[in-house]
């Protein structure tokens, strides 16, 4: 079956989380790449729900597999914003 005869799946546009639990001894770099050009391939805004549907598929792939912890790392909530300088960092007693 071709990519062009498979339906598209809206989760993963190009199967590309889903080749990535198929091959063996990945590493958790390679997942990282695969899930950088997986979410550039995505047509949502929010990655969230596409993230929470794949790791729900995918949750009776082998223990410890990379491309899990990478999915999960997705979810997790982003660090707030730190300041980066402003007034009180260029001015002495500002």
């Amino acid at each position: 079956m071709t990519d062009t005869t498979r339906s598209r799946d809206p989760h993963d546009p190009k199967g590309l989380i889903r080749e990535a639990f198929r091959i063996e001894g990945i590493s958790p770099e390679e997942c990282r790449s695969i899930f950088v050009d997986w979410a550039l391939s995505l047509a949502a805004a929010d990655p969230r729900p596409a993230l929470g549907a794949l790791l729900a598929r995918h949750a009776d792939a082998p223990a410890g597999h990379p491309m899990i912890a990478v999915l999960r790392e997705g979810l997790a909530d982003e660090p707030a914003p730190r300041r980066r300088g402003g007034r009180a960092a260029r001015v002495p007693g500002g």
